[in-house]
């Protein structure tokens, strides 16, 4: 499970045609201090690029270089993968399009190239022609003459079919459909053919899982269901004999690198696992992987690479290729440890139901990484904290990862400024709140979400998986229940007896911004007169919405309106905590008993529709701020350095600085899939 941050303060956390030539390498930038650094060197559309440092990485030995220079050229090796899951036409588009903006010749100073490299550009931060949060598909601001034009001048070509993906709106228009009756045929993500309907998807697993050995197994979560020549259905696997072949191969290609600079043998055997898996495609060999990679947590260097999270399918099935590669951050997870230790008490303690509580938690592990390369859905957009592995059994008997990506807050934190809460928050108290404690709040919350929240919990005997149960509502209620448990506990005595905050300011900072962000902020990204359908923006509006029609009610919240302008006023925090624990037993009774109808009421009632007025005040309170609502990072560049033999004698990290050339040297670089 991901914790995305949204370009908002860092109070504001809750929070895939012939490869091109590389271009010239990008000048290396000496990085002495925080100051001199450019954090954000561009924006464009509702988009700021950033740039994240990778402190410390001179203090690893030449090994430990080697093993994060590997597992990030794995990432990178099957960057061409989300562009394909996220849509058929992608990698055709995307070839094209990487051939133009490099060796276009004719001129590039007018509307009509602005407008085709606006194009390039958003289509490269969402891994194809569909906002990556949003869903909706990029409308292109040149006709297709033009296209043509550019297209002959550098002999590349696109075929009908790939010509109207990207002009006719009304074709394959939302790569994930959350509403109507047949999601799979609305959405166009390429888990599925195109002309298999949602009825025979759900047919087709049931049958599956019925003639399973183990129930358990992540089923569907490596595949793309195709129609043979009889009409019938089955599943493409990804594989290194299969589906993306060319790709995965050279992925294991050098995951076999980080094997032989393992730091320990418990990390070799995981990575011999994911190995294994990646050669055949087999599910078991996938949760003995994670097996292995769970109880793997010595060593200083860690990653995620596979078919992972299921946002983007519909179904909530098929899993998503990312990578992260990640090195410990000593200081600050040695202080956070705290939190995963007393893990049991925190369960113990849960407002949810006794008998949905674990009675024992297991194998907890936490850190705080610094992040060294990110590809797939990892890249450009990244969340800022995970949780892993994703199936209830394994984290039930084996215990689960947490990650807080540590250099990635920072860079956000860097990159952004206090317009928002200048502009929205309700006081200068509340101000001053944000600007002291707001950090730490942010802080606390994704530790508290991705440690506890994620990780707690039980099913009832004899229920499936929420995938199974809840469907398109899982992930949104999985998401709110890891909040609700983050925002119960943020205002616990518990966390000052830890050590781990110092005054009650830092809870109320933290659900000043919860209320602020859910009900208001985040609607920056909704065109107007459109629902909310992403999933993690469904949980915070959910959560935030049920809880102020509550409290409304009881007092415990204003809403003052002063020169026109909507503001939140907290009166009674206790009372706030005790509806949110309210709220997280019920979340979790849905979970535990599988209760669709129920699930669906809570997402549908207060997680989707949005108050136009407010979001009209919304949007043009931030117009003039000037601040994108998203952001994604240009990665650092590893380079290996060589003696005359060819060994490695050190990495060196550079900082490239335009996000042009990495998109134009990664596909020059890492093109595997046609």
């Amino acid at each position: 499970m991901k914790k995305y941050f949204w370009l908002l303060p860092l109070f504001a956390l809750l929070a895939c045609q012939p490869a091109q030539e590389s271009p010239e390498a990008i000048e290396e930038l000496t990085v002495p201090t925080d100051d001199e650094f450019v954090w954000s060197p561009e924006s464009f559309a509702d988009k700021s690029i950033v740039r994240y440092q990778v402190p410390g990485f001179d203090q690893l030995s030449l090994d430990q270089k080697k093993l994060v220079y590997y597992l990030t050229e794995a990432g990178l090796a099957g960057r061409d993968i989300i562009y394909d899951q996220n849509y058929r036409h992608n990698l055709a588009i995307r070839h094209a399009v990487d051939a133009i903006v490099a060796n276009y010749s004719g001129q590039r100073n007018n509307a009509d190239w602005e407008a085709f490299e606006l194009y390039a550009k958003e289509m490269w931060f969402a891994s194809g022609i569909h906002h990556h949060y949003s869903n909706d598909k990029f409308k292109p601001g040149f006709s297709q003459e033009y296209l043509a034009g550019l297209l002959s001048d550098v002999g590349a070509s696109l075929t009908e079919e790939e010509l109207a993906a990207i002009f006719d709106p009304a074709k394959d228009n939302k790569k994930v459909a959350q509403e109507g009756d047949d999601l799979v045929l609305a959405s166009a993500v390429n888990f599925y053919g195109p002309d298999i309907t949602q009825a025979e998807v759900e047919a087709f697993y049931a049958d599956l899982k019925d003639n399973l050995e183990d129930p358990r197994v992540s089923i569907g979560l490596n595949s793309r269901v195709a129609r043979n020549e009889d009409g019938k259905l089955y599943e493409q696997v990804y594989s290194a004999d299969g589906l993306y072949g060319s790709a995965i191969q050279e992925i294991i290609k050098w995951l076999e690198k980080a094997v032989s600079v393992a730091e320990n043998e418990p990390q070799a055997d995981a990575l011999r696992k994911l190995i294994e898996y990646y050669r055949t495609g087999d599910l078991v060999t996938w949760d003995e992987y994670n097996i292995a990679w769970v109880k793997a947590t010595k060593g200083d260097i860690d990653y995620i690479n596979s078919f992972i999270e299921v946002y983007l399918d519909p179904m909530g099935l098929k899993g998503s290729y990312e990578t992260i590669v990640q090195i410990d951050d000593f200081d600050a997870s040695s202080r956070m440890a705290k939190v995963a230790e007393n893990a049991q008490w925190f369960e113990d303690n849960s407002p949810v139901l006794p008998q949905h509580r674990k009675p024992t938690v297991t194998g907890i592990s936490y850190k705080v990484v610094t992040v060294a390369g990110e590809a797939g859905d990892a890249s450009p957009s990244t969340p800022i904290g995970v949780n892993l592995p994703n199936a209830n059994w394994i984290r039930a008997e084996y215990g689960s990862k947490s990650v807080s990506l540590g250099n990635i807050s920072h860079a956000y934190s860097e990159a952004n400024g206090p317009g928002l809460l200048t502009e929205f928050a309700n006081d200068e108290e509340e101000k001053a709140r944000a600007t002291a404690h707001g950090q730490i709040a942010g802080k606390m919350i994704t530790a508290l979400h991705e440690v506890l929240g994620h990780a707690s919990g039980q099913l009832e005997e004899g229920v499936a998986t929420p995938g199974e149960t809840l469907k398109n509502y899982a992930s949104p209620l999985e998401e709110a229940r890891a909040d609700l448990f983050a925002l119960y506990y943020i205002t616990d005595a518990k966390l000052q007896e830890l050590g781990l905050i110092e005054t009650d300011e830092v809870g109320k900072a933290a659900y000043d911004n919860y209320l602020r962000n859910g009900l208001m902020l985040q609607l920056r990204r909704i065109e107007p007169g459109q629902n909310i359908q992403q999933a993690h923006m469904r949980n915070r509006q959910m959560v935030a919405s049920w809880v102020m029609e509550r409290a409304l009610a009881s007092g415990a919240v204003e809403m003052p309106v002063r020169d026109g302008k909507t503001y939140i006023d907290i009166k009674d925090y206790a009372a706030l905590r005790t509806l949110f624990g309210e709220l997280l037993q019920e979340v979790q009774r849905i979970k535990s008993q599988g209760d669709y109808e129920a699930g669906k009421t809570l997402i549908e009632g207060y997680g989707v529709q949005v108050d136009q007025a407010i979001h009209q005040e919304v949007l043009k309170r931030s117009e003039s701020l000037n601040i994108p609502p998203y952001g994604g990072f240009i990665n650092p560049r590893l380079v290996a350095v060589q003696d005359a033999q060819g060994n490695i004698t050190d990495i060196n990290v550079e900082y490239p600085d335009d996000f042009t050339e990495q998109m134009l040297e990664y596909a020059g670089k890492y093109s595997f899939l046609k």
